[in-house]
């Protein structure tokens, strides 16, 4: 037979069911199972026996996954020791999938699964199983405990959790150096069989790299592996299960492998030698041109250092490193000259500043190549013999005189004549003037140190060949200093001496100032210009002078000011000299000598009272007067005025100021008909035109007779009134068509009052009861103003 004939016939054993595996799971272990489990009978003599009852105890049933038959997959079978065959006993299953994965035979105990199982999903159910008697439904056997265990087929491939990996390892690294460990899972039960036993292998990669079979750690296979030949690899692995044998499930994965660079390479220049050209006109710091070694390596393993090493130019050229480029760039030290030398040679260096000692054998890591650097020949301007001129001169010097000279050269070989010129710019005045051809400056105008002690001139120097290519060179020339000024008083001096003054008194220190700036410093003398009787000059001999009294007492009435010429000369030569003259003014001082008035006009004034004195005296008195104008027109105001304005305002009856009345419709004031009739008197009726009193009930009056008077009734009604605490206060008497006698109290009208030429007294209003109480305060205590035409 062939293997996979033999295969094959172990497959086919594995599917089908084994009914001698499922007999031997059922053997009955009484001594195993607790005698705890029990039922009750009676006795002969009626008493409870306790029968002790053997147990069942179930091991594992053991069911294959993914079962394609069309019938249901048999598990085992379920037989108690009591069950006689006769069908007196009921198996009753329950637990995982009992009644709907699993099912059970009530008669014959036979377990079934419905359905195909897949252990990935779920790998043993736990079942409970039990007989009972089916006519009195109590259990024969205790209920026990069973497992359904699914054995695994190879039914899953191993997987990856990643399609693709990313890995890297450094180049030129040795046989067997990891990389990294690929790992895959597979969800067959890895206890039974080899379903889950993987082993690696390599599928494409090789023969650079190897996989370990059982690890998945892959490994570099073959040495000296170089980054700059070849930097990507793609390597696949596979997994494969049942150990790697034949028909077990396989998947795979791919690796993306990088070689990472190591500094391996030495910079190399490539050529030996580098021709630059250079002007000699370059200024210092000028780059010339750059040299660039070439490295096989990348980052910082790339990184060169640039150096000059030797030649006959380390002094007048530099090489500095570009980071960012790796480039040296060559750099003018010092200023060229074409007619001094026209080529230099440069030795320069290019080495790695990251050097790995493993690689030391491949040789040193560093290059050298010739730099030769030919300075080329230029139109130069004109050269100074100075970088700048200093000339001093007196300011006395004549007009045309040759203050300095200027000298310039052409450095180019051709030698070309100089021009030379003043830059006008620095001399606006133009005070300064140079000959073009010998460069000598000379003035044109006086010069006065006392305006301008310095100036800064410009002079150009060009060649007449090439007038536009030109120097300059600052020219100074300082003005020396000639006594050509005479002293001045410093200041101007108001001066006074005092009518009481006594001979020999200090009225005036004086000081002198002169624009001249001696070596020695200055140094003034002070004297009067001639004999004065009045005043004389004391020469302190510090540069100041004090001017002095020569006799005693002065009067502003004969003369109120002096002229005094004082004359002041300095100590150089030429000696210069001037004269400055003292105004003195008499003034009238105290017994201090202390200044009161120097004017002629004081004397007219009064003793003790100066002007302002006499402004302030006039504004007290205007403000005063004003005083009184305000408040002899607030008197005017404060007069009263009259209660009837006019004399159409007259009323027949009292009203009160705060009683506005119910105009027309207000028929209840009074009835004249009851003034007439008294007898025909109605009962009170309450006004329309006030809040009625709740709180006293109107109470009756008798009426009075029918030969009562009239003014009778009215005195008796006013009486009641008055007594009558529900009244309000502001009610009126109000008259129609009946004029009545004259008022006991006469006139009250303000129109009256303002006829009559004297005061008239009020008081009597107190008397008239309270319903007067407020005319009585408003007129019964003072005088009423009277109005004046």
């Amino acid at each position: 037979m062939t293997i996979q004939q033999v295969l094959l016939l172990l497959l086919l054993w594995i599917w089908l069911p084994h009914p001698c595996h499922t007999e031997m799971l059922f053997r009955r272990t009484p001594d195993l199972r607790p005698k705890s489990f029990g039922g009750r009978a009676l006795g002969n003599d009626g008493r409870a026996v306790h029968r002790q009852k053997r147990g069942w105890m179930w091991n594992q049933f053991f069911l294959l996954e993914e079962y394609t038959g069309s019938d249901y997959q048999y598990v085992g079978k379920l037989h108690s020791d009591q069950d006689k065959g006769d069908g007196s006993l009921k198996y009753i299953l329950s637990g995982d999938g009992a009644g709907t994965l699993f099912i059970i035979d009530e008669k014959t105990g036979d377990i079934h699964a419905t359905r195909r199982i897949d252990r990935e999903e779920k790998a043993f159910y736990t079942l409970r199983a039990q007989a009972i008697n089916r006519r009195t439904l109590r259990p024969v056997e205790p209920e026990s405990e069973f497992v359904i265990k699914i054995h695994d087929i190879n039914d899953n491939e191993p997987t990856f959790p990643e399609e693709i990996y990313t890995a890297s390892v450094p180049e030129m690294s040795v046989v067997g150096t990891s990389v990294v460990q690929v790992t895959a899972t597979d969800a067959d039960d890895p206890s039974y069989g080899n379903s889950a036993r993987i082993i690696y292998s390599i599928l494409q990669g090789q023969p650079y790299f190897s996989v370990e079979p059982e690890t998945g750690i892959i490994r570099t296979a073959l040495p000296n592996m170089n980054r700059e030949n070849r930097e990507q690899y793609q390597v696949v692995i596979q997994a494969k299960d049942m150990g790697g044998q034949m028909g077990g499930l396989s998947g795979t994965t791919t690796v993306n492998i990088t070689l990472t660079d190591v500094n391996d390479n030495p910079p190399r220049f490539p050529q030996s030698t580098i021709h630059l050209r250079i002007p000699e006109s370059s200024p210092v710091g000028t780059a010339i041109g750059s040299v660039k070694a070439t490295d096989a390596d990348t980052g910082k393993n790339a990184e060169v250092e640039y150096r000059i090493i030797d030649g006959d130019g380390t002094d007048m050229f530099d090489i500095v490193t570009q980071k960012d480029t790796q480039e040296g760039i060559i750099t003018v030290r010092k200023p060229l000259d074409y007619e001094t030398r026209r080529l230099y040679t440069l030795k320069v260096e290019a080495e790695n500043t990251h050097v790995d000692p493993r690689f030391y054998y491949l040789g040193p890591f560093k290059d050298t190549t010739i730099v030769k650097i030919s300075v080329e020949d230029v139109d130069e301007p004109p050269v100074f013999s100075r970088s700048s001129y200093l000339f001093e001169v007196h300011e006395d010097i004549e007009l045309g005189t040759i203050i300095g000279t200027v000298m310039a050269r052409d450095p180019d070989s051709a030698s070309s004549p100089i021009r030379f010129s003043l830059d006008r710019h620095t001399d606006l005045d133009r005070i300064f003037n140079i000959h073009s051809g010998n460069g000598s400056i000379y003035t044109s105008k006086p010069l006065d140190r006392e305006i301008s002690q310095w100036h800064n001139l410009s002079v150009i120097a060009a060649e007449i060949s090439n007038p536009k290519d030109t120097t300059r060179v600052p020219v100074y020339v300082r003005i020396l200093d000639v006594n050509d000024n005479a002293p001045q008083f410093a200041v101007f001096y108001d001066t006074f001496v005092c009518e009481n003054a006594r001979a020999g008194q200090l009225i005036q220190t004086i000081s002198a100032v002169d624009k001249d700036d001696p070596l020695g410093g200055q140094k003034f003398f002070f004297s009067l210009a001639a004999v004065n009787p009045n005043f004389t000059v004391q020469d302190n001999e510090d540069n100041t002078a004090r001017i002095l009294t020569r006799r005693n007492g002065f009067s502003r009435h004969e003369i109120s000011t002096y002229l005094l010429p004082v004359v002041i000369s300095d100590n150089d030569y030429p000696i210069q000299s001037s004269t400055g003259t003292l105004t003195i003014r008499v003034c009238a001082c105290d017994s201090r000598g202390n200044m009161q008035s120097c004017s002629a006009e004081a004397l007219l004034l009064p003793a003790g009272l100066s002007t302002g004195a006499l402004v302030a005296i006039l504004l007290c008195i205007i403000i005063l007067l004003v005083i009184v104008v305000l408040f002899a027109a607030l008197k005017r105001q404060r007069k009263k005025e009259p209660l009837i304005l006019s004399k159409e305002d007259i009323r027949d009856n009292i009203v009160s100021y705060n009683d506005e009345g119910g105009g027309e419709e207000d028929t209840q004031a009074f009835d004249i008909g009851t003034l007439r009739n008294p007898a025909a008197i109605e009962d009170k009726k309450l006004r329309r035109d006030i809040i009625p009193e709740t709180l006293f009930v109107p109470r009756r009056t008798p009426s009075a007779p029918d030969n009562t008077d009239v003014r009778d009734f009215i005195n008796q009604r006013l009486k009641e009134h008055d007594t009558d605490p529900s009244a309000p206060p502001y009610d009126s008497l109000a008259t129609y068509a009946y004029e009545g006698n004259d008022s006991i109290a006469e006139s009250l009208s303000s129109l009256e009052s303002g006829t009559t030429e004297g005061d008239q007294n009020y008081d009597y209003l107190r008397e008239w009861g309270p319903r007067f109480n407020k005319l009585a305060e408003m007129y019964g205590g003072g005088e009423s103003d009277k109005e004046t035409s």
